[in-house]
């Protein structure tokens, strides 16, 4: 199973809670990521303990940081999401709707999945939101423009 794929909708809102709030000086600390994701500590702990398991975050004295593994997982998820968001967009969802509709699957999805929809979509470059796709990670393959 893809990381992705074990991750929880709260675990990835971790991630992105502290690859925003983290510098190159210092980490996030437990307090601020509760914060965040408007719970208290503990439940924040509750998040951050898997995420240091599965070695996409590391914490020191209280701080927590992304991995480059943990950077790359988000970065993975972002991609998911936006072409999530353009398939449901290419069915007629209005933009307001897509983001909402791609969270319901987007951790689901497998690379191998994506990387199937990301073709039979034409490879687009962006979300309906205007937020860039990444492309995909096979050689060769065009993108729409």
């Amino acid at each position: 199973m893809e990381t992705l794929q074990q991750l929880t909708r709260r675990q990835v809102d971790a991630l992105r809670a502290i690859a925003v709030r983290e510098s190159p000086e210092r980490g996030v600390s437990l307090k601020l990521t509760a914060e965040a994701l408007k719970v208290r500590p503990p439940s924040a702990l509750g998040y951050l303990t898997p995420l240091e398991d599965m070695g996409l975050i590391v914490r020191h004295r209280g701080k927590s940081r992304l991995t480059s593994q943990g950077r790359t997982t988000l970065e993975e998820y972002q991609r998911h999401h936006r072409v999530a968001e353009s398939l449901f967009g290419s069915l007629g969802l209005a933009p307001s709707e897509t983001c909402h509709a791609a969270r319901e699957i987007d951790l689901a999805l497998s690379h191998r999945t994506v990387e199937e929809i990301c073709r039979a979509q034409q490879h687009p470059a962006a979300c309906p939101h205007g937020e860039p796709i990444a492309p995909c990670h096979a050689p060769n393959t065009p993108r729409a423009s």
